[in-house]
Order: structure tokens, then C-alpha cells, then sequence
């Protein structure tokens, strides 16, 4: 036996059903499939590189239909880079090919210590039932610790939950359980904002007695970081397109990563620039 083959593999697997990442993939079957390897064509290995890696894959676990899965081989680190080498498995019929995509370093304790968004598109079209080697290469700045474990440790998919609703405590304690339901309903039933995207959208808009006007918005957050708001300047426009009011409030506000928090603002009647207004239609936005 060659010694290389001693070498044991030091990271975990970490698996995912293929309809979490791709659109249109098959449910998971419970079929075992043992993946085959792939080797990109242009990266340059030697024979000895090739031997381990088939030798590796070929000790590697049965994944079941339709699934990706990321296997952890080794990493090292090269001056302020941590290269991890793992194999992206495709256990499904057809070849996958990924574009930009998070990633999670975790340790044996279940804790992210890393983070990163690759360009997994220069994978290249991976083949059906196959596994593909791959070097991710993490820097100091996308890592929580410098101390990652030699083994334990595993990569893995970062699967964007759903866009959800993220009530204020004063909100939660006062809102009625069906208003809540029907917020909740609504944030499902939207298009969520896009990654990185931080918008507003308008509920609800009156002028009170003292004419005032009172709007209520969902302030959305498509980023993947909560977001803490010190001061935020509004517009809103009626129906003509006219703007109603515009000014600048300051607030302590946080809205988490990935949600929507409804807030009410109220703009004083000072800042109200029209005073017939028609709310059949209207809309609120961030000027820029």
C-alpha cells in the first residue's frame, strides 16, 4: 500500500437534499448511490494527488438520490489563507452546476467559525452520481477564530430560511393574535426583498385629527446581518404621484437578518405638503 493512503480524511460530510439548492430537482429516493470521481478538467494533479482522491471517494458513504453533499478532506493553511479541500458530491441523474454560493466552516462543536460566498460556478457542470475535489480557500477575514480544529470539522450549504416577519416586543405585546396571523401571511406572500436589499413597503396611510399624517410600513431587510437604523429619511406620494410629505426620523430600530418589521411613523402636520390627498393608491420609499 502506498503511504499517502494512510492519510485519513479530516473533515465531515455534510448533506443536503438537491431541491434546496436547485429549482426543479426530484424529491430525495431512498436509493443508495456511491459516486464515481470527476476531476476537473483543467486541474493539473499528480498521479500520486489522483490515486488519494480516488482512494479517498472510494471510502466515502453511499449518499442517497438527489442529494449534494460537501465532504471535507483536509485544509492547511498557506500564510494568511486556510485552504480547504473537500469533494462536492451530485448524487442526482443529471449534472448540477452551482453559481454564487455561501458557505459555512463548522466545527466539531456545531458552531460556524467561518464564512464565505464562492464563485462555485468555476466547479464547472458536475457530472451525474459524481464527486468533484475542490480547494475553497477562506482568508483571516472570513473566519470567526484562528483556531480551527485539525479534524471534526466540516462545510457546509448555507440555506437561506424563509423571509419572516420580526416583531418589536411593544408590537408583540399589543397586537392582536389575528392581526399578527394576517402580517405574518403577508411577509409568506411577498416577493422577498433581494440579497442585500433593504427596502420599504407601505400597510397603511391616514391623516390624523390634528393633521398629522400617520403611516404604517414594513421595513425590509434582505440582507443576511441584522441591520440597526439610527435615522431614516421617508418620502411617500398619493395616487397622483404628488409627495404627501418628506422628512428624516431618528429611531433606534433594529431589524434582523432576513426579515420584515412593521413600524409606524407619523410626519408632523409641519411636513405635510399637500392637503388633499388620495390614498386609493400611495407608496413610501427611502429617497435616495
Amino acid at each position: 500500500m502506498f503511504p499517502f493512503f494512510k492519510k485519513k480524511k479530516q473533515g465531515e460530510d455534510s448533506t443536503v437534499q438537491a431541491e434546496q439548492l436547485f429549482d426543479g430537482a426530484s424529491e430525495q429516493q431512498d436509493e443508495d448511490v456511491h459516486t464515481t470521481l470527476s476531476i476537473h478538467p483543467l486541474m493539473s494533479l499528480t498521479t500520486e494527488q489522483k490515486y488519494y482522491f480516488q482512494y479517498v471517494n472510494n471510502e466515502l458513504p453511499p449518499l442517497k438520490k438527489n442529494q449534494v453533499s460537501l465532504s471535507g478532506i483536509e485544509w492547511k493553511k498557506e500564510g494568511d489563507r486556510y485552504v480547504v479541500t473537500a469533494f462536492v458530491r451530485n448524487s442526482l441523474d443529471r449534472s448540477i452546476r452551482f453559481e454564487q454560493t455561501p458557505l459555512l466552516l463548522i466545527g466539531p462543536d456545531g458552531k460556524v467559525i467561518g464564512r464565505k460566498i464562492f464563485p462555485m460556478h468555476e466547479l464547472g457542470d458536475i457530472p451525474p452520481k459524481s464527486s468533484r475535489p475542490w480547494r475553497f480557500v477562506f482568508t483571516t477575514s472570513d473566519l470567526y477564530t484562528e483556531h480551527i480544529p485539525e479534524t471534526g470539522w466540516k462545510l457546509a450549504f448555507e440555506l437561506k430560511k424563509p423571509h419572516r416577519l420580526d416583531l418589536e416586543e411593544s408590537w408583540e405585546q399589543h397586537l392582536k393574535e389575528e392581526d399578527k396571523q394576517k402580517l405574518e401571511q403577508l411577509v409568506r406572500s411577498l416577493t422577498p426583498p433581494k440579497q442585500s436589499e433593504v427596502n420599504v413597503m407601505g400597510l397603511q396611510a391616514r391623516m390624523n385629527e390634528e393633521g398629522d399624517l400617520v403611516v404604517t410600513l414594513l421595513i425590509r431587510n434582505g440582507s443576511d446581518k441584522n441591520i440597526t437604523f439610527e435615522q431614516m429619511p421617508l418620502a411617500v406620494e398619493d395616487a397622483s404621484g404628488d409627495i404627501v410629505a418628506r422628512g428624516a426620523f431618528t429611531l433606534q430600530l433594529e431589524v434582523k437578518a432576513n426579515t420584515s418589521k412593521p413600524w409606524t411613523f407619523i410626519f408632523p402636520k409641519s411636513l405635510v405638503q399637500k392637503e388633499t390627498v388620495d390614498f386609493s393608491t400611495w407608496r413610501a420609499y427611502i429617497p435616495q
